[in-house]
């Protein structure tokens, strides 16, 4: 898809209604730190739209990108590490909760993992969550640069092992330096796009 269009356009707090939007969604979500914002820069060939932090936590709303006027990537609070109260991390999940059961158009979540480790228990705990709302999450094992080329197959394997996939889930590989991945990654939701025949 070729980027003519991306900024953000809503940002959701704890309190906030989410918008009622008619064009597709596809949800970003992953722990703290595992490159979410990285990933979305590099989907929309933007260097500073979703803001990166080395700080876990920095992600604490539900942000929506209009991308091309055509459809929205939904950035989704960060888990796991971020040095918040157990209060705030219980009133993100219900955040992230809320989105998943009342969006009407989303069409895809994308958990993002980072591809050098073993999946967390937080990890496992969003995968299933997103299968119990309903949805297959597409995996995308981020930090793909920081391996050498012979680890990949088997630290994919182990990300795969780790969170129970089934053998026709969808796990890519992607770096947000080399940008390799972001053509798979794109190529799947114009796939789902298409199909959704708008």
């Amino acid at each position: 898809m070729i980027i003519k269009k991306a900024e953000l356009e809503t940002v959701c707090g704890i309190t906030s209604k989410l918008p009622a939007h008619t064009r597709p969604e596809f949800a970003f979500a992953g722990k703290s730190n595992v490159g979410k914002s990285s990933l979305i820069n590099a989907m929309m060939n933007r260097k500073s739209l979703a803001r990166t932090s080395s700080q876990p936590g920095k992600t604490q709303t539900i942000n929506f990108y209009n991308i091309n006027d055509a459809l929205y990537f939904v950035d989704l609070p960060g888990y796991g590490y971020a040095k918040v109260s157990l209060e705030a991390k219980a009133k993100w999940g219900k955040m992230i909760e809320n989105y998943l059961k009342k969006s009407q158009v989303l069409h895809a979540v994308f958990l993002l993992v980072d591809i050098r480790h073993d999946p967390s228990e937080n990890d496992k705990m969003m995968y299933d969550w997103v299968i119990h709302n309903g949805y297959r999450p597409v995996v995308i094992a981020t930090k793909l640069d920081k391996l050498k080329r012979s680890q990949v197959a088997a630290h994919v394997k182990a990300v795969r092992q780790g969170l129970g996939m089934e053998k026709e889930d969808i796990l890519i590989p992607f770096s947000a330096e080399t940008k390799q991945g972001r053509d798979e990654i794109w190529e799947l939701i114009e796939g789902m796009y298409k199909a959704a025949g708008i």
